[in-house]
């Protein structure tokens, strides 16, 4: 009885493995993300649906679909994996060495200049610690994500999140001095009506008006142009191409700024700033590698913004 008892428990792998399942929604990228085979993974979910005796998702040709039973389990594991997490800190906490799982999320462009690099330092201090980067431009779905932190720019989320604000970011127009020799340099913000402007479609915003303020007063413009994209990067380069006008982030536009690529315009005006959040969720006790690796972060995008503030 004994043995069989053992082989159809449950193991805090299977309800990773069912977490991460959940959050991607594809086999194939759960398969990449384990760095195993597609039908390798295919039969661990088979497995693991033979064993609860029910169907978890429904498998479709794009996307998998949660069953009823697979949200109820995917439910009732988040507590039990975070149940674990703390007691693993806990134990941990009398050593000085981090140890377990981070899994963090950050957005395509900030995450690869910005991020990604601070994940390599501090991986090197903390060897014992496995860490996982995942970008994405989509906002999470919490808890199912799976995801400890998320890097957010500009999203302050609800009260049921904890968001530390780890350093200020505002944001600029500009546009390459091709473009503005071509159709002369704006002087107000309502000469942008006039304007090419390089459109950046991301979640539900309101991504054609951009809004404005100078010596008190509010502005709102709203701006077209013949060409959007729902990628920063891409609309960087639209811009560095001469197409036209960007309204983007001083963390993504100083460095073409600083070198003549690009000149910033309307320097009067102040567009709305998009601060950069750690975002994680509410528990009793923060974990110790949550806490340490955000206040990592914090210093060091506190040091990295004074330096583009001292640029300007």
């Amino acid at each position: 009885m004994l043995n069989k008892s053992k082989e159809w428990s449950t193991s805090s792998d299977d309800l990773h493995f069912f977490m991460r399942v959940a959050a991607l929604s594809s086999l194939t990228e759960v398969a990449r993300e384990l760095g195993l085979s597609l039908p390798a993974v295919s039969k661990r979910l088979s497995s693991l649906e033979n064993k609860l005796g029910v169907q978890l998702v429904k498998r479709t040709t794009r996307r998998l679909e949660l069953t009823q039973e697979g949200a109820l389990y995917a439910a009732g594991a988040r507590p039990i994996l975070d149940q674990l997490a703390e007691l693993e800190d806990t134990v941990s906490r009398q050593s000085e060495v981090l140890r377990g799982s981070l899994q963090i999320n950050a957005s395509f462009g900030f995450g690869r200049r910005h991020i990604a690099p601070l994940i390599s330092a501090f991986a090197r201090l903390h060897p014992a610690l496995n860490i996982g980067l995942q970008l994405t431009s989509q906002p999470l779905n919490w808890p199912e994500s799976g995801i400890d932190i998320d890097i957010r720019v500009g999203d302050v989320p609800d009260s049921r999140l904890i968001a530390r604000r780890i350093a200020p970011n505002f944001r600029v127009v500009c546009a390459s001095p091709d473009y503005l020799e071509r159709h002369g340099v704006p002087e107000r913000v309502e000469d942008l009506a006039a304007h090419n402007c390089i459109v950046l479609r991301q979640h539900e915003s309101d991504y054609a008006i951009w809004r404005f303020s100078s010596e008190g007063r509010e502005i709102a413009q709203k701006v077209q142009g013949s060409l959007t994209t729902n990628d920063g990067e891409v609309a960087m380069r639209l811009a560095l191409d001469g197409h036209g006008l960007i309204l983007r982030s001083w963390w993504d536009a100083h460095e073409a700024i600083g070198n003549g690529k690009l000149k910033q315009v309307l320097t009067r005006y102040q567009a709305p700033s998009a601060d950069i959040y750690a975002v994680y969720a509410h528990n009793r006790q923060i974990p110790r590698r949550i806490r340490c690796f955000v206040d990592y972060l914090s210093h060091q995008l506190a040091a990295n913004a004074l330096m583009l503030h001292q640029e300007r």
